[in-house]
């Protein structure tokens, strides 16, 4: 391998949410010293096709008010096409500073206060606050779970939820974050076609569409017959491909002209036009220049939760873990253990000494699971499954 994914990089004094206790602290009951698992924040360098476009950035020393070129956009459309073999409209590609501001501003722009918005839980928890934050209703259908934690969808149950509850809108998580569903060609159009029918606006976050292991396909909403792009919104980024979250910069993609213009005029109102000038050139040197260190990334991600699987099948047998799909999220279900709650948490802070991200924290049906980083060392694994093994040998 060209990039050293094994490499420790001590983030713990610098303004990291992930490493440093200042700023995770709160969210663990005060608790310093974690070992870092939790947040969608890899533990790995920029590749070098990003750090050189930044380089010569801070070399050319100069950072005035800037604008989005064509590179920029042909960066987007190249990657799309590259990865998922569609063309994105250049017009279509609009600039947000990430996306769970992106789904605010799709909120206040497409439905009222009241409206009924519907996900899928157990789902990325800024969905629901978004939904709340803005005085609209959240619906919640809560995605099926066989004895194996495979997930999916009674689509008849869905439509009937929709139907009762007077859903505007739905917002899908596509890979599904944390269970890590990559979702079919075919259970895809069956919620595009229930929001057709029902004229709901689907709303499709992507952020985690690069990140697909073994041999599942990744089927984008932009992948769709024409009428279903035209009743939907995408959300993509760099940011947890290239581990750029903290860059501020996603790029929402709104086929229809019409919904398309009534999102512009919403950041318009905020005045939100363009990306920082870092965040343009690393935009560029992460679609452009990295697919050497995104393949080394993804296989040595890859690798790092198939050792994972193998541990806890030999070492920690309660404990159930599916591989996921998609995304570099494990979602391990201690349901086993009958740990839940203050109790889970207990056990993770004070004993394990581990800061990972609580099922619960994801809905109620995430209760007895955790959501675990794997895009990180493998000496990070490797410590997180022996700590974990070594508390239950003792005392179960």
């Amino acid at each position: 391998m060209k990039y050293n994914f094994d490499e420790i990089i001590k983030r713990s004094k610098t303004n990291s949410k992930k490493w440093n206790s200042t700023y995770y602290k709160s969210l663990f009951n005060n608790q310093e010293d974690l070992l870092s698992m939790w947040i969608a924040d890899m533990d790995f360098r920029a590749s070098d096709g990003i750090q050189n476009r930044l380089k010569k950035l801070i070399d050319f020393g100069v950072y005035g008010y800037g604008a989005i070129d064509d590179e920029y956009y042909n960066a987007i459309i190249r990657w799309n096409k590259f990865r998922n073999g569609w063309e994105v409209p250049k017009d279509a590609i609009i600039y947000t500073p990430g996306i769970v501001p992106a789904v605010n501003y799709i909120l206040q722009t497409y439905t009222n206060q009241d409206d009924s918005v519907m996900i899928f839980s157990p789902v990325y928890g800024p969905f629901k606050r978004s939904i709340i934050n803005n005085k609209r209703k959240v619906v919640e259908y809560s995605l099926l779970k066989d004895e194996e934690n495979y997930y999916s969808m009674d689509f008849e149950e869905v439509e009937k939820l929709v139907k009762e509850k007077d859903v505007k809108m739905v917002i899908f998580c596509s890979p599904h974050n944390p269970v890590g569903r990559v979702w079919t060609k075919e259970e895809l159009e069956n919620i595009a076609d229930i929001c057709l029918r029902n004229n709901v606006l689907m709303v499709c976050d992507e952020i985690h569409s690069d990140l697909i292991f073994g041999d599942n396909k990744f089927v984008s909403y932009g992948n769709l017959d024409e009428k279903y792009r035209n009743n939907g919104i995408i959300c993509n980024a760099v940011s947890k491909t290239f581990n750029l979250a903290g860059m501020q910069v996603s790029n929402i993609i709104i086929f229809d002209k019409i919904l398309r213009e009534k999102y512009k005029n919403t950041m318009a109102l905020y005045n939100i036009l363009a990306p920082n000038a870092f965040a343009i050139e690393a935009v560029k040197g992460a679609y452009l220049e990295s697919d050497e260190w995104y393949f080394e990334m993804m296989d040595y991600i890859y690798q790092n939760i198939l050792f994972a699987k193998d541990y806890i099948t030999k070492n920690i047998p309660k404990l159930k873990f599916r591989v996921p799909e998609g995304t570099y999220l494990g979602w391990l279900d201690f349901n086993q253990y009958g740990i839940y709650g203050k109790n889970m948490e207990d056990l993770f802070e004070e004993k394990l000494k581990i800061a990972v991200d609580y099922g619960h924290w994801f809905g109620e049906e995430g209760k007895g699971f955790i959501r675990m980083n794997f895009a990180c060392p493998r000496e990070v694994v490797v410590e997180a499954l022996e700590r974990i093994k070594n508390y239950f040998e003792k005392n179960n």
